[in-house]
Protein backbone atom coordinates (compact mmCIF):
# COMPACT_ATOMS: atom_id res chain seq x y z
CA UNK A 1 0.00 0.00 0.00
CA UNK A 2 1.35 3.49 -0.58
CA UNK A 3 0.43 6.00 1.65
CA UNK A 4 0.62 9.62 2.19
CA UNK A 5 4.36 11.28 1.47
CA UNK A 6 4.24 13.67 4.64
CA UNK A 7 0.88 12.70 6.47
CA UNK A 8 1.81 15.50 9.03
CA UNK A 9 2.06 18.41 6.82
CA UNK A 10 -0.27 17.49 4.26
CA UNK A 11 -3.20 16.35 6.82
CA UNK A 12 -1.77 18.59 10.26
CA UNK A 13 -3.50 18.39 13.64
CA UNK A 14 -6.40 16.57 12.19
CA UNK A 15 -8.94 15.60 15.50
CA UNK A 16 -11.06 12.63 16.09
CA UNK A 17 -14.14 14.53 14.67
CA UNK A 18 -12.58 15.30 11.40
CA UNK A 19 -10.94 11.97 11.18
CA UNK A 20 -14.03 10.06 11.69
CA UNK A 21 -16.00 12.21 9.31
CA UNK A 22 -12.88 11.40 6.56
CA UNK A 23 -13.20 7.74 7.30
CA UNK A 24 -16.80 7.22 6.83
CA UNK A 25 -16.68 9.26 3.41
CA UNK A 26 -14.01 6.67 2.15
CA UNK A 27 -16.56 3.83 1.71
CA UNK A 28 -20.28 3.17 1.85
CA UNK A 29 -19.75 1.25 5.47
CA UNK A 30 -17.31 1.54 7.63
CA UNK A 31 -17.12 -0.64 11.18
CA UNK A 32 -14.50 -0.07 13.91
CA UNK A 33 -13.44 -3.88 15.38
CA UNK A 34 -11.91 -4.70 18.79
CA UNK A 35 -9.34 -7.27 19.44
CA UNK A 36 -11.97 -10.35 19.04
CA UNK A 37 -13.57 -8.88 16.37
CA UNK A 38 -16.72 -7.35 17.27
CA UNK A 39 -18.46 -4.41 16.49
CA UNK A 40 -17.95 -1.36 18.23
CA UNK A 41 -18.97 1.27 16.15
CA UNK A 42 -20.15 1.56 12.83
CA UNK A 43 -20.78 4.89 10.82
CA UNK A 44 -22.65 4.90 6.84
CA UNK A 45 -21.31 6.64 3.25
CA UNK A 46 -24.74 5.46 1.44
CA UNK A 47 -28.21 5.71 2.76
CA UNK A 48 -29.87 2.87 1.10
CA UNK A 49 -27.15 0.41 2.12
CA UNK A 50 -27.95 2.06 5.95
CA UNK A 51 -31.49 1.35 5.46
CA UNK A 52 -30.79 -1.99 3.76
CA UNK A 53 -28.88 -2.75 7.22
CA UNK A 54 -30.80 -1.70 10.31
CA UNK A 55 -28.66 1.57 10.75
CA UNK A 56 -25.63 1.29 13.97
CA UNK A 57 -27.73 0.16 16.54
CA UNK A 58 -28.34 -3.40 14.69
CA UNK A 59 -24.95 -3.99 14.28
CA UNK A 60 -22.60 -2.65 17.64
CA UNK A 61 -21.66 -5.45 19.82
CA UNK A 62 -22.23 -8.46 17.47
CA UNK A 63 -19.41 -10.43 15.97
CA UNK A 64 -18.36 -9.61 12.28
CA UNK A 65 -17.80 -13.39 11.82
CA UNK A 66 -21.46 -14.52 13.30
CA UNK A 67 -23.03 -11.76 11.09
CA UNK A 68 -21.82 -13.31 7.65
CA UNK A 69 -22.69 -15.73 5.73
CA UNK A 70 -21.26 -19.53 6.25
CA UNK A 71 -19.03 -19.08 3.26
CA UNK A 72 -17.74 -16.18 3.91
CA UNK A 73 -16.63 -16.31 7.91
CA UNK A 74 -13.38 -17.59 7.00
CA UNK A 75 -12.15 -14.77 4.77
CA UNK A 76 -13.46 -12.45 7.56
CA UNK A 77 -10.70 -14.58 9.79
CA UNK A 78 -8.01 -14.39 7.13
CA UNK A 79 -8.89 -10.31 6.66
CA UNK A 80 -8.53 -9.94 10.46
CA UNK A 81 -5.14 -11.55 10.96
CA UNK A 82 -3.54 -9.65 8.05
CA UNK A 83 -4.34 -6.46 9.27
CA UNK A 84 -3.54 -7.52 12.69
CA UNK A 85 -0.17 -8.63 11.00
CA UNK A 86 0.34 -4.93 9.69
CA UNK A 87 -0.23 -6.46 6.41
CA UNK A 88 -1.42 -4.10 3.26
CA UNK A 89 -5.11 -4.81 3.12
CA UNK A 90 -6.22 -6.90 0.32
CA UNK A 91 -10.20 -6.65 -0.50
CA UNK A 92 -12.49 -9.45 -0.19
CA UNK A 93 -16.35 -10.12 -1.33
CA UNK A 94 -18.09 -11.26 1.89
CA UNK A 95 -22.07 -12.02 2.36
CA UNK A 96 -23.32 -9.65 4.95
CA UNK A 97 -26.99 -11.36 6.70
CA UNK A 98 -29.16 -8.42 7.08
CA UNK A 99 -31.25 -8.36 9.43
CA UNK A 100 -34.17 -9.32 7.57
CA UNK A 101 -32.23 -12.81 6.70
CA UNK A 102 -31.27 -11.57 3.16
CA UNK A 103 -27.78 -11.38 1.75
CA UNK A 104 -26.28 -8.53 1.53
CA UNK A 105 -22.91 -8.90 -0.96
CA UNK A 106 -19.84 -6.41 0.17
CA UNK A 107 -16.10 -6.12 -0.77
CA UNK A 108 -14.30 -5.61 2.31
CA UNK A 109 -10.71 -4.27 3.69
CA UNK A 110 -9.17 -3.94 6.95
CA UNK A 111 -6.39 -1.97 8.11
CA UNK A 112 -5.13 -2.03 11.86
CA UNK A 113 -5.35 0.78 14.06
CA UNK A 114 -1.90 1.32 15.29
CA UNK A 115 -1.10 2.14 19.17
CA UNK A 116 -4.73 -0.11 19.72
CA UNK A 117 -6.21 -3.45 19.05
CA UNK A 118 -8.93 -1.74 17.14
CA UNK A 119 -9.40 -2.53 12.96
CA UNK A 120 -11.49 -0.66 10.63
CA UNK A 121 -13.50 -2.42 7.85
CA UNK A 122 -14.00 -0.30 4.44
CA UNK A 123 -17.29 -2.37 3.15
CA UNK A 124 -18.49 -1.24 -0.74
CA UNK A 125 -22.19 -2.33 -1.30
CA UNK A 126 -21.90 -4.32 -4.04
CA UNK A 127 -26.17 -5.09 -4.71
CA UNK A 128 -25.87 -3.09 -7.53
CA UNK A 129 -22.96 -5.37 -9.26
CA UNK A 130 -24.83 -8.36 -8.45
CA UNK A 131 -27.96 -7.59 -10.01
CA UNK A 132 -26.50 -6.66 -12.82
CA UNK A 133 -24.57 -10.02 -12.74
CA UNK A 134 -27.31 -11.55 -12.18
CA UNK A 135 -29.48 -9.79 -15.18
CA UNK A 136 -26.22 -11.15 -17.42
CA UNK A 137 -26.77 -14.69 -16.35
CA UNK A 138 -30.37 -14.59 -16.94
CA UNK A 139 -29.57 -13.29 -20.29
CA UNK A 140 -27.34 -15.36 -21.06
CA UNK A 141 -29.49 -18.74 -20.11
CA UNK A 142 -32.26 -17.19 -22.16
CA UNK A 143 -30.05 -16.95 -25.05
CA UNK A 144 -28.86 -20.56 -24.60
CA UNK A 145 -32.72 -21.32 -24.32
CA UNK A 146 -33.84 -19.56 -27.91
CA UNK A 147 -30.30 -21.22 -29.65
CA UNK A 148 -31.47 -24.69 -28.54
CA UNK A 149 -34.94 -24.11 -30.00
CA UNK A 150 -33.62 -22.76 -32.84
CA UNK A 151 -31.18 -26.08 -33.38
CA UNK A 152 -33.43 -27.91 -32.66
CA UNK A 153 -36.39 -26.52 -35.27
CA UNK A 154 -33.51 -26.29 -37.54
CA UNK A 155 -32.90 -30.43 -37.16
CA UNK A 156 -36.61 -30.84 -37.52
CA UNK A 157 -36.47 -29.29 -40.77
CA UNK A 158 -33.62 -30.17 -42.34
CA UNK A 159 -35.00 -33.82 -41.43
CA UNK A 160 -38.54 -33.03 -43.17
CA UNK A 161 -36.25 -31.55 -46.20
CA UNK A 162 -34.12 -34.96 -46.41
CA UNK A 163 -36.95 -37.17 -46.21
CA UNK A 164 -39.71 -35.84 -48.56
CA UNK A 165 -40.43 -38.10 -51.05
CA UNK A 166 -40.46 -35.33 -53.58
CA UNK A 167 -37.52 -33.69 -54.84
CA UNK A 168 -36.58 -30.28 -53.27
CA UNK A 169 -33.17 -28.81 -54.06
CA UNK A 170 -31.90 -25.01 -53.34
CA UNK A 171 -30.26 -22.98 -56.33
CA UNK A 172 -27.99 -19.95 -56.43
CA UNK A 173 -30.50 -17.59 -58.38
CA UNK A 174 -27.15 -15.99 -60.64
CA UNK A 175 -25.27 -19.32 -61.76
CA UNK A 176 -27.94 -22.22 -60.88
CA UNK A 177 -25.57 -23.91 -59.05
CA UNK A 178 -27.39 -26.23 -56.78
CA UNK A 179 -26.35 -25.22 -53.44
CA UNK A 180 -28.74 -28.34 -51.74
CA UNK A 181 -30.95 -30.71 -52.59
CA UNK A 182 -32.22 -33.81 -50.64
CA UNK A 183 -32.23 -36.91 -51.09
CA UNK A 184 -34.99 -37.71 -53.94
CA UNK A 185 -33.62 -34.49 -55.46
CA UNK A 186 -30.12 -36.22 -55.18
CA UNK A 187 -31.32 -39.42 -56.97
CA UNK A 188 -32.67 -37.49 -59.52
CA UNK A 189 -30.02 -35.16 -60.23
CA UNK A 190 -26.78 -36.53 -59.16
CA UNK A 191 -25.89 -37.90 -62.81
CA UNK A 192 -26.68 -34.80 -64.59
CA UNK A 193 -23.42 -31.68 -65.04
CA UNK A 194 -26.16 -28.49 -64.32
CA UNK A 195 -29.35 -28.29 -63.17
CA UNK A 196 -31.06 -27.27 -66.66
CA UNK A 197 -29.40 -30.25 -68.10
CA UNK A 198 -31.77 -32.49 -66.31
CA UNK A 199 -34.81 -31.32 -68.66
CA UNK A 200 -35.67 -32.09 -71.75
CA UNK A 201 -33.85 -29.70 -74.24
CA UNK A 202 -37.51 -28.17 -75.79
CA UNK A 203 -38.78 -27.72 -72.02
CA UNK A 204 -35.76 -25.72 -70.64
CA UNK A 205 -36.35 -22.47 -72.29
CA UNK A 206 -39.55 -22.89 -70.21
CA UNK A 207 -37.56 -23.46 -67.27
CA UNK A 208 -35.34 -20.57 -67.74
CA UNK A 209 -38.75 -18.32 -67.91
CA UNK A 210 -40.38 -19.55 -64.80
CA UNK A 211 -36.67 -18.69 -62.99
CA UNK A 212 -37.07 -15.56 -64.74
CA UNK A 213 -40.53 -14.67 -63.65
CA UNK A 214 -39.67 -15.67 -60.14
CA UNK A 215 -36.84 -13.81 -60.16
CA UNK A 216 -38.87 -10.40 -60.91
CA UNK A 217 -41.72 -11.44 -59.06
CA UNK A 218 -41.15 -13.88 -56.22
CA UNK A 219 -43.68 -16.40 -57.61
CA UNK A 220 -45.16 -17.62 -60.78
CA UNK A 221 -47.86 -20.20 -62.46
CA UNK A 222 -46.09 -23.97 -61.86
CA UNK A 223 -45.02 -25.20 -65.33
CA UNK A 224 -45.10 -29.10 -66.52
CA UNK A 225 -41.82 -30.29 -67.97
CA UNK A 226 -40.30 -33.61 -68.83
CA UNK A 227 -36.91 -35.18 -67.48
CA UNK A 228 -34.23 -36.55 -69.46
CA UNK A 229 -33.56 -39.98 -69.73
CA UNK A 230 -36.82 -41.28 -67.79
CA UNK A 231 -39.38 -38.71 -70.26
CA UNK A 232 -41.63 -38.66 -67.16
CA UNK A 233 -43.45 -35.66 -66.60
CA UNK A 234 -43.36 -33.59 -63.37
CA UNK A 235 -44.62 -30.42 -62.28
CA UNK A 236 -42.04 -27.85 -61.88
CA UNK A 237 -42.60 -24.79 -59.06
CA UNK A 238 -39.82 -22.51 -57.29
CA UNK A 239 -39.57 -19.54 -55.15
CA UNK A 240 -37.35 -16.66 -54.51
CA UNK A 241 -35.47 -16.87 -51.06
CA UNK A 242 -33.18 -14.03 -50.18
CA UNK A 243 -29.88 -15.06 -47.81
CA UNK A 244 -27.88 -12.31 -46.24
CA UNK A 245 -26.79 -10.27 -49.71
CA UNK A 246 -27.77 -13.22 -52.00
CA UNK A 247 -30.87 -14.45 -53.67
CA UNK A 248 -31.85 -18.08 -53.87
CA UNK A 249 -34.72 -20.33 -55.43
CA UNK A 250 -35.99 -23.10 -53.62
CA UNK A 251 -37.30 -25.30 -56.23
CA UNK A 252 -39.85 -28.07 -56.06
CA UNK A 253 -40.63 -31.08 -58.43
CA UNK A 254 -44.08 -32.83 -57.89
CA UNK A 255 -44.42 -36.07 -60.25
CA UNK A 256 -47.62 -35.90 -61.97
CA UNK A 257 -48.10 -40.08 -61.89
CA UNK A 258 -49.14 -41.74 -58.82
CA UNK A 259 -46.30 -44.30 -58.43
CA UNK A 260 -43.67 -41.37 -57.64
CA UNK A 261 -40.23 -41.62 -58.52
CA UNK A 262 -38.66 -44.79 -59.55
CA UNK A 263 -35.89 -44.41 -56.68
CA UNK A 264 -38.24 -43.09 -53.80
CA UNK A 265 -37.69 -45.46 -50.62
CA UNK A 266 -41.02 -46.56 -49.01
CA UNK A 267 -38.85 -46.49 -46.00
CA UNK A 268 -38.50 -42.97 -46.20
CA UNK A 269 -41.79 -42.04 -46.69
CA UNK A 270 -42.65 -44.37 -43.50
CA UNK A 271 -39.80 -42.26 -41.31
CA UNK A 272 -41.44 -39.06 -42.79
CA UNK A 273 -45.04 -39.94 -41.46
CA UNK A 274 -43.90 -41.35 -38.28
CA UNK A 275 -41.64 -38.09 -37.60
CA UNK A 276 -45.07 -35.81 -38.44
CA UNK A 277 -47.06 -38.01 -35.80
CA UNK A 278 -44.39 -37.56 -33.20
CA UNK A 279 -43.52 -33.98 -33.35
CA UNK A 280 -44.59 -31.32 -30.99
CA UNK A 281 -45.54 -29.12 -33.54
CA UNK A 282 -48.92 -28.94 -35.26
CA UNK A 283 -49.26 -30.23 -38.41
CA UNK A 284 -52.87 -30.13 -40.43
CA UNK A 285 -53.64 -30.53 -43.80
CA UNK A 286 -57.09 -29.22 -45.36
CA UNK A 287 -58.50 -29.06 -48.86
CA UNK A 288 -58.61 -26.12 -51.16
CA UNK A 289 -62.27 -25.23 -49.68
CA UNK A 290 -60.74 -24.96 -46.24
CA UNK A 291 -61.88 -28.24 -44.76
CA UNK A 292 -59.03 -30.53 -42.90
CA UNK A 293 -58.23 -33.70 -44.59
CA UNK A 294 -55.76 -35.15 -41.92
CA UNK A 295 -54.06 -33.59 -38.69
CA UNK A 296 -51.23 -35.06 -36.50
CA UNK A 297 -51.53 -35.56 -32.46
CA UNK A 298 -50.11 -32.49 -31.52
CA UNK A 299 -53.10 -30.41 -33.81
CA UNK A 300 -55.44 -32.40 -31.91
CA UNK A 301 -54.26 -31.78 -28.27
CA UNK A 302 -54.45 -27.83 -29.81
CA UNK A 303 -58.09 -28.02 -30.41
CA UNK A 304 -58.76 -30.43 -27.85
CA UNK A 305 -60.04 -32.74 -29.40
CA UNK A 306 -59.88 -37.10 -28.89
CA UNK A 307 -58.86 -38.06 -32.25
CA UNK A 308 -58.47 -37.65 -35.89
CA UNK A 309 -61.68 -38.98 -36.63
CA UNK A 310 -63.48 -35.97 -35.23
CA UNK A 311 -61.61 -33.30 -36.84
CA UNK A 312 -61.71 -34.72 -40.38
CA UNK A 313 -64.09 -32.64 -42.14
CA UNK A 314 -64.36 -29.89 -40.02
CA UNK A 315 -63.30 -26.27 -41.49
CA UNK A 316 -59.82 -24.93 -40.29
CA UNK A 317 -61.41 -22.09 -39.61
CA UNK A 318 -63.26 -23.28 -36.78
CA UNK A 319 -60.31 -23.35 -34.76
CA UNK A 320 -57.78 -20.90 -36.28
CA UNK A 321 -57.93 -17.61 -36.58
CA UNK A 322 -59.04 -14.25 -34.49
CA UNK A 323 -61.41 -13.94 -36.73
CA UNK A 324 -62.32 -15.88 -39.77
CA UNK A 325 -60.83 -13.35 -42.39
CA UNK A 326 -57.27 -14.32 -41.15
CA UNK A 327 -57.10 -17.61 -42.92
CA UNK A 328 -58.44 -16.33 -46.05
CA UNK A 329 -56.03 -14.20 -46.04
CA UNK A 330 -53.30 -16.60 -45.02
CA UNK A 331 -54.57 -19.10 -47.87
CA UNK A 332 -54.62 -16.23 -50.37
CA UNK A 333 -51.07 -15.48 -49.55
CA UNK A 334 -50.24 -18.87 -50.39
CA UNK A 335 -51.37 -19.39 -53.60
CA UNK A 336 -50.47 -15.60 -54.47
CA UNK A 337 -47.07 -15.12 -52.97
CA UNK A 338 -45.94 -18.65 -52.32
CA UNK A 339 -45.38 -20.07 -48.48
CA UNK A 340 -46.08 -18.09 -45.63
CA UNK A 341 -44.01 -18.45 -42.33
CA UNK A 342 -44.40 -17.54 -38.61
CA UNK A 343 -47.98 -15.61 -39.11
CA UNK A 344 -49.10 -14.84 -36.08
CA UNK A 345 -52.70 -15.69 -34.55
CA UNK A 346 -55.01 -17.67 -32.40
CA UNK A 347 -56.15 -21.05 -32.02
CA UNK A 348 -58.84 -21.83 -30.10
CA UNK A 349 -59.39 -25.71 -28.99
CA UNK A 350 -63.18 -27.07 -28.60
CA UNK A 351 -63.35 -27.06 -25.05
CA UNK A 352 -63.02 -23.08 -25.28
CA UNK A 353 -59.35 -22.90 -24.92
CA UNK A 354 -57.05 -20.48 -26.79
CA UNK A 355 -53.72 -20.21 -27.66
CA UNK A 356 -51.20 -17.64 -29.31
CA UNK A 357 -49.82 -20.08 -32.39
CA UNK A 358 -47.25 -18.96 -35.24
CA UNK A 359 -48.28 -20.73 -38.47
CA UNK A 360 -46.32 -21.73 -41.46
CA UNK A 361 -48.29 -22.76 -44.61
CA UNK A 362 -47.41 -24.03 -47.75
CA UNK A 363 -49.50 -25.33 -50.63
CA UNK A 364 -48.99 -28.99 -51.56
CA UNK A 365 -50.46 -31.21 -54.41
CA UNK A 366 -52.32 -34.77 -52.98
CA UNK A 367 -53.48 -37.09 -55.55
CA UNK A 368 -53.05 -34.62 -58.06
CA UNK A 369 -55.37 -32.09 -56.28
CA UNK A 370 -54.32 -28.71 -54.32
CA UNK A 371 -54.00 -28.57 -50.84
CA UNK A 372 -52.52 -26.62 -48.14
CA UNK A 373 -50.05 -27.39 -45.34
CA UNK A 374 -50.04 -26.13 -42.05
CA UNK A 375 -47.25 -25.95 -39.50
CA UNK A 376 -48.85 -24.49 -36.46
CA UNK A 377 -46.49 -23.66 -33.22
CA UNK A 378 -47.96 -23.06 -29.30
CA UNK A 379 -45.92 -19.17 -28.51
CA UNK A 380 -47.97 -19.19 -25.38
CA UNK A 381 -44.96 -18.68 -23.15
CA UNK A 382 -43.12 -16.07 -25.75
CA UNK A 383 -43.96 -12.72 -24.76
CA UNK A 384 -46.95 -11.34 -26.92
CA UNK A 385 -46.03 -8.63 -29.32
CA UNK A 386 -48.18 -5.75 -30.02
CA UNK A 387 -52.05 -5.98 -30.01
CA UNK A 388 -52.75 -2.28 -31.89
CA UNK A 389 -55.24 -4.17 -34.07
CA UNK A 390 -56.91 -6.13 -31.91
CA UNK A 391 -57.32 -2.86 -29.37
CA UNK A 392 -58.93 -1.52 -32.44
CA UNK A 393 -62.22 -3.71 -31.97
CA UNK A 394 -64.76 -2.58 -30.00
CA UNK A 395 -65.48 -4.54 -27.01
CA UNK A 396 -68.91 -6.50 -26.13
CA UNK A 397 -69.52 -5.00 -23.49
CA UNK A 398 -69.07 -1.39 -24.97
CA UNK A 399 -71.34 -2.16 -27.29
CA UNK A 400 -73.99 -3.77 -24.88
CA UNK A 401 -73.77 -0.56 -23.12
CA UNK A 402 -74.87 1.59 -26.04
CA UNK A 403 -78.03 -0.96 -26.25
CA UNK A 404 -81.18 1.05 -26.04
CA UNK A 405 -79.31 4.28 -26.33
CA UNK A 406 -78.14 3.58 -29.85
CA UNK A 407 -80.35 2.22 -32.96
CA UNK A 408 -79.44 -1.68 -33.73
CA UNK A 409 -78.07 -0.75 -37.14
CA UNK A 410 -75.60 1.88 -36.22
CA UNK A 411 -74.61 -0.57 -33.62
CA UNK A 412 -73.85 -3.07 -36.65
CA UNK A 413 -72.75 -1.11 -38.80
CA UNK A 414 -70.00 0.36 -36.62
CA UNK A 415 -68.93 -3.28 -35.69
CA UNK A 416 -68.46 -3.80 -39.50
CA UNK A 417 -66.71 -0.92 -40.17
CA UNK A 418 -63.84 -1.84 -37.69
CA UNK A 419 -63.77 -5.30 -39.15
CA UNK A 420 -64.03 -3.75 -42.70
CA UNK A 421 -61.09 -1.93 -42.10
CA UNK A 422 -59.24 -4.17 -40.56
CA UNK A 423 -59.39 -6.75 -42.89
CA UNK A 424 -57.90 -3.83 -45.55
CA UNK A 425 -55.09 -2.85 -43.60
CA UNK A 426 -54.33 -6.70 -43.31
CA UNK A 427 -54.91 -7.55 -46.95
CA UNK A 428 -52.29 -3.97 -47.54
CA UNK A 429 -49.71 -5.36 -45.43
CA UNK A 430 -49.82 -9.00 -46.75
CA UNK A 431 -49.51 -7.49 -50.20
CA UNK A 432 -46.80 -5.14 -49.81
CA UNK A 433 -49.48 -2.51 -50.19
CA UNK A 434 -50.50 -3.81 -53.98
CA UNK A 435 -53.72 -2.39 -54.13
CA UNK A 436 -54.52 -4.57 -57.32
CA UNK A 437 -53.54 -7.53 -55.01
CA UNK A 438 -55.03 -6.77 -52.54
CA UNK A 439 -58.74 -6.05 -54.27
CA UNK A 440 -58.75 -9.16 -55.13
CA UNK A 441 -57.21 -11.14 -52.06
CA UNK A 442 -60.70 -9.33 -50.51
CA UNK A 443 -62.97 -10.27 -53.39
CA UNK A 444 -63.58 -6.63 -54.42
CA UNK A 445 -62.83 -4.37 -57.86
CA UNK A 446 -60.60 -1.75 -57.34
CA UNK A 447 -62.77 0.90 -57.28
CA UNK A 448 -64.73 -0.25 -55.02
CA UNK A 449 -61.16 -0.81 -53.03
CA UNK A 450 -60.51 3.03 -53.91
CA UNK A 451 -63.97 4.13 -52.19
CA UNK A 452 -63.30 1.73 -48.88
CA UNK A 453 -59.80 3.55 -48.40
CA UNK A 454 -61.00 6.98 -48.71
CA UNK A 455 -63.67 6.41 -46.59
CA UNK A 456 -61.37 5.13 -44.02
CA UNK A 457 -58.04 7.30 -44.58
CA UNK A 458 -56.24 4.45 -45.39
CA UNK A 459 -53.02 5.60 -47.66
CA UNK A 460 -52.86 8.05 -50.35
CA UNK A 461 -54.72 8.09 -53.65
CA UNK A 462 -52.71 6.72 -56.37
CA UNK A 463 -52.76 8.01 -59.80
CA UNK A 464 -54.78 5.29 -61.21
CA UNK A 465 -57.41 6.24 -58.09
CA UNK A 466 -56.96 10.24 -59.31
CA UNK A 467 -57.96 9.10 -62.69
Amino acid sequence: MLGFGTPSQSLGDMDAEAASRLIAAAADATLVLDGDGVIRDMAFGNADLAAALGGRKAWVGRALAESVAEDSRAKVTDMLSSAASHEPPRWRHLNLRGTDGASLPLLCAANHVSGSDRSIVFARDLRLLASLQQRLVEAQQAMEREYGRLRQAETRYRLLFQMSGEPVLVLDAASLRVLEANLAADRLFGAQPGFLDAFALEDRPRVEALLAAVRAAGTAEERRVTLVGTGREVLLSASLLRHERSSLFLVRLAFLTTEGPATAAPVSSARLAEFVESTPDAFVLISADGRIITANPAFLELAQLPNEAQVRGEELSRFLGRQSIELDVLLAQVRGRGPVRMFRTLLRGDQGSEADVEVSAVSVLDGGQTCFGFTIRDIGTRAPPPAEAAAALPAAGQLTDLVGRVPLKELVREATDVIEKLAIEAALELTGNNRASAAEMLGLSRQSLYVKLRRYGIGEADADEEG
